[in-house]
């Protein structure tokens, strides 16, 4: 398959696996409504996660604690409604998966109310369960460890994640048994970009990164974020401003996604050791 043509392919949870193997990188954001979705997708973005991050960017609160499986059904079918070719991905929301039940719930209301074709969850442990029973239904799900942000308040703040040898080796350990039952994407949120890439080397299911450098199969980005909104005078490490100097939106998303498919984002100056 030439490049142009994987360029306007529909993705979908194979064609992900076919870009890690050809390392082709994928440029995901986060979304919210159908008029950025919509953007997104003109601009050439490959995936689109409505994350619980809405409870900051949108809602305006502290945490992504708050946040409802309502809230994740509306503002997902909000983002369905503006795109054609990227794969779209759902949060499932805090104690959202507290058991194979509420995580059937979630997937069907995510998936078959809302028009997802993904729902993401964090962390491992108890939660290998429910990736499996989820698996074993053909939802496909996508981890995410590090940084957790569901976990804030057990973590005490957003913190990066495995500079102890101990934690990365659990992270390891995590992704590999995240694999094992059933996850089809993993995101590595503020961990080392050397564990990062071992990670990544070591799975044979895409890895997205964000805040865990260049080796990553993927990247994202909360599109606030991205956009030089919301963050104050605070920017994390791994933002960049993609709206300055861009013009629009739309072109910002446009250079995002080129950046992101020529190995430019992110830089060394974006990762941690």
């Amino acid at each position: 398959m030439q490049e142009t043509d994987l360029s306007a392919a529909v993705v979908t949870v194979p064609l992900l696996r076919r870009m890690k193997a050809e390392q082709r990188p994928i440029a995901m954001l986060t979304a919210y409504d159908a008029s950025f979705a919509r953007a997104m997708d003109a601009a050439g973005v490959d995936a689109v996660l409505v994350g619980d991050s809405l409870g900051m960017v949108a809602q305006g609160r502290s945490s992504t604690l708050a946040v409802t499986l309502d809230d994740m059904v509306y503002h997902t079918a909000s983002v369905a409604r503006g795109l054609r070719r990227p794969l779209l991905v759902a949060d499932l929301p805090f104690l959202g998966y507290a058991t194979r039940e509420r995580a059937l719930d979630g997937a069907q209301r995510l998936l078959g109310e809302a028009g997802a074709s993904m729902v993401k969850l964090e962390g491992a442990g108890p939660g290998l369960d429910v990736v499996r029973c989820l698996a074993e239904r053909d939802v496909p799900v996508c981890g995410h460890i590090g940084l957790t942000p569901q976990s804030v308040l057990k973590l005490g703040g957003y913190r990066v994640q495995g500079r102890d040898s101990t934690v990365a080796a659990r992270l390891r350990a995590d992704a590999l048994a995240l694999q094992e039952a059933g996850a089809s994407l993993l995101v590595l949120e503020c961990v080392p970009r050397q564990l990062a890439g071992e990670i990544t080397q070591l799975l044979d299911i895409p890895t997205i990164g964000i805040g865990a450098g260049a080796s990553c199969d993927g990247q994202v980005l909360v599109m606030h974020d991205m956009l030089g909104v919301g963050h104050g005078s605070r920017r994390p490490r791994f933002v960049k401003d993609f709206l300055a100097g861009s013009g629009s939106v739309e072109a910002a998303f446009r250079t995002y996604v080129q950046d992101v498919h020529a190995g430019v984002f992110p830089a060394h100056e974006h990762g941690y050791d």
